[in-house]
């Protein structure tokens, strides 16, 4: 009974163990938002957003 409980208790030790060396998901790559441009510049390129 108390190898049964030991073999659990290191089988669950283990997989955490191992869990917790998993690697992380990696972070999805997004572009930086556009930068507002302000009035005058936007009058002077021509551009509006």
């Amino acid at each position: 009974m108390l190898t049964r409980v030991t073999r659990g208790l290191v089988a669950l030790g283990l997989t955490l163990a191992i869990a917790a060396c998993a690697t992380a998901p990696a972070a999805s790559i997004q572009p930086p938002p556009m930068k507002q441009l302000d009035a005058k510049t936007q009058l002077e390129s021509g551009r509006r957003y």
